[in-house]
Order: structure tokens, then C-alpha cells, then sequence
């Protein structure tokens, strides 16, 4: 045979093995990214696993797998792992007929949120490498990572008695030896609850809230703007992130020592896009469960103000609650919120996140607003 004639039967060769892994090289191929446990919390390690299989005769010679994962989840060098950028992953595999690979990544969780694993590019050829073939993948992969928690000594928080070791029991049974301020008047309250003094001095009727005597409710509310001034874009988020793991923490301590808590914020959940986030106090590791979630979602960007945001709790008339505000700052409008959800018989107290809030904490001390 002639080199004319080998040179031709090879360009053959290779043109119709090309133009066969182009066609059938991606068919049957199926691919699984999962993390081997739901949720871990920041700092921790987890384990992403891969799964993919061949299943046809065809042989694939070389297979890339493309994806974007966030920087924060920090992948542990592997030679057949290539990372661009922290972000961009390679991985590359090669498939017999009718083989399956599994490929155990150790990653670390470097900061809180929810990750979401949608899609990754599958990229193959032929032999040479003259031809290759790309498709996009769908998954469904998820991790969330929740916030570091803090011990609760490093946590500047206010006296109350849910912090002691003896709790104070209410909230079930009316005490009329214990008025918990005052509330506008409603059509079945009796005539001895009426407070003249209050009703003299608003003009409107008032009456005596009593307080109860049984478990305390917590509600802890994160407020994510920096200043009341302050438009959609969180300047300092790493103050707002301190006061995630504040809620993670105190929320932890609460539920072990068998008193319900619950959660709100002004900013929103990342499958919620737009709605303030309230969690009702309850009691239980799978309502501690629910916290963590919803922190770990937790997108620091103002969905409503927080005037708004203690505007609907005005309006829904709640009372009987223990109010933990974590902010940075406190408005007259809210100091006139906090006035009267007091009146209504709740108990407000502050954790600052700024430093310079000491001395503002004080202040409010003093004239009442940062005391129960």
C-alpha cells in the first residue's frame, strides 16, 4: 500500500471516529453531584461526592466536567481537579463501557449561606481530539451552611431573666397582682382593668395588660440595615453576619434551656425574595432546626424598613412577648414603636452591633427604651 493510500485510510479513520463521538460520545452518560451530609455549620468540613456512568458500549475517552461553585466552599487540591479563579471546576474522567466512577471531593465551608449546585457542562471527544461535544446538565444540589456559633459569654447581652439560672414563670394565667402596662380598650375587657390615669392622659381608654405566669416567649429580631438613612445595599455586612451567629447562638441556648424563641428579620429569605422573615417561638431541636435554615438563607438586603417592620407587629397586636432587637442603631420613629409595644405588654431589650452603641445603650437605659 502506498503512503498516499495510508494517509488517506488514517484521515478516514479519524474523520469517522470523530464524527461517532460526537454523536453518541454524551448519549447515556449519567452524572450525580451530591453532599454527603444536608447542612454543616461555618468552619466545618463536608464531603461533595460525584457519581458518573457510561452506559453503552462506546468508551469515552476523555470527559470534562465544568461548573461554577462559590468561593466559599474551599476544595482541597486533587490532580484530577483543576480550579480557575476559586470558582471555575474542572474535573476530568475517562469511561469504559459500562462503568460507573464515584469522586469524593473534601471541601470547607468558609462563610454561612445556602449553595446551590443547578447545572454543570459536560465536554467530550474523540481519540485525537479533533472533535468534541458539549452539553448542559441540570442538578439539584444543595448545601446550607449556618452560622458560626458564638459562646454565649462573648455575646454583650442585656440581663433578663431568661439569661439566669432561675427563670421567671408567665405568660399562661392571668396574675391581676402584675400589670404589664397598658392597651386600648376592647369590648369584653371588664371594668376593673381600666387604668384612669393612662385614659386621662391619651384620652383614649385604657386598661391594665396583666402580665402571666408561665413560660417566657423570645423573639429575636435582627434588623439589617446599618442606618435608618441607608438604601439597598448593606455597607457593612460583615456587623450584620456578627449578629447572625448572635441569633444562632442565643437562639441555641434558649431551646436548651426549654424556653421557646423565634426569629425576624427585615431582610429576606434567598427562596423569598422580598418578604420579611418571622418564625414563631416554639421549643423543640426541630424548631432550632428551622432557625438555622432560615439564618443560613438569610440574605442581607432590606426587604421592608424596620419601622415597617415593628409597624406589623403593632398592627397584628401582639403582647406577651420578650423582644431581643439586634441593631445597629435605634431611630426616634422605632424608640416610639418600642413605647408602644410596651404598652402593650411586651418587653423590649437591645444588642448593639456597633461599638459606639455603648454609650447610646446607656442612654436608653436610662429613659427607659433599652429596658424591660
Amino acid at each position: 500500500m502506498s503512503v498516499q493510500w495510508f494517509i488517506f485510510i488514517t484521515v478516514v479513520i479519524v474523520m469517522i471516529q470523530g464524527l461517532v463521538f460526537r454523536k453518541w460520545g454524551l448519549k447515556n452518560l449519567k452524572y450525580h453531584r451530591y453532599f454527603n451530609v444536608p447542612a454543616v455549620f461555618e468552619g466545618q468540613e463536608v464531603e461533595m461526592v460525584e457519581v458518573i456512568s457510561n452506559e453503552k458500549l462506546l468508551p469515552v475517552p476523555w470527559l470534562r466536567i465544568e461548573s461554577k461553585i462559590s468561593a466559599n466552599l474551599k476544595f482541597q487540591k486533587q490532580f484530577n481537579l483543576d480550579i480557575q479563579h476559586q470558582q471555575f471546576h474542572k474535573s476530568l474522567f475517562s469511561l469504559m463501557p459500562y462503568t460507573r466512577i464515584i469522586r469524593r471531593h473534601k471541601v470547607k465551608c468558609l462563610k454561612r449561606g445556602c449553595y446551590y449546585l443547578n447545572s454543570v457542562t459536560m465536554t467530550c471527544g474523540d481519540l485525537f481530539g479533533f472533535q468534541e461535544v458539549s452539553k448542559e446538565f441540570q442538578l439539584s444540589a444543595q448545601l446550607l451552611v449556618y452560622p458560626k456559633l458564638i459562646p454565649m459569654e462573648d455575646i454583650p447581652l442585656p440581663s433578663h431573666s431568661w439569661q439566669g439560672d432561675v427563670t421567671v414563670k408567665r405568660w399562661i394565667v392571668d396574675d391581676p397582682f402584675m400589670v404589664a402596662g397598658v392597651r386600648d380598650y376592647a369590648y369584653d375587657d371588664p371594668l376593673n382593668r381600666i387604668n384612669w390615669k393612662a385614659t386621662a392622659r391619651t384620652g383614649k381608654i385604657k386598661v391594665n395588660n396583666l402580665d402571666f405566669t408561665a413560660n417566657p416567649r423570645l423573639m429575636i429580631y435582627l434588623n439589617v440595615d446599618i442606618s435608618e438613612e441607608m438604601w439597598n445595599a448593606v455597607t457593612e455586612p460583615e456587623r450584620i453576619e456578627k449578629g447572625i451567629s448572635y441569633v444562632a447562638s442565643i437562639a441555641q441556648h434558649i431551646i436548651s434551656r426549654g424556653i421557646e424563641v423565634g426569629f425576624g428579620s427585615n431582610g429576606y429569605l434567598i427562596d423569598r425574595p422580598g418578604e420579611p422573615v418571622r418564625i414563631l417561638p416554639r421549643c423543640s431541636l426541630e424548631h432550632l432546626t428551622t432557625i438555622y435554615e432560615a439564618l443560613a438563607k438569610l440574605v442581607i438586603a432590606r426587604s421592608v424598613t424596620f419601622f415597617t417592620f415593628l409597624e406589623q407587629d403593632l398592627a397584628r397586636g401582639v403582647t406577651g412577648m420578650d423582644f431581643l432587637i439586634i441593631t445597629s442603631y435605634v431611630s426616634p420613629r422605632m424608640e416610639n414603636q418600642i413605647r408602644k409595644l410596651k404598652e402593650y405588654g411586651n418587653a423590649v431589650e437591645f444588642l448593639w452591633l456597633h461599638p459606639q452603641q455603648d454609650i447610646r445603650s446607656e442612654e436608653h437605659e436610662e429613659s427607659g427604651i433599652g429596658v424591660s
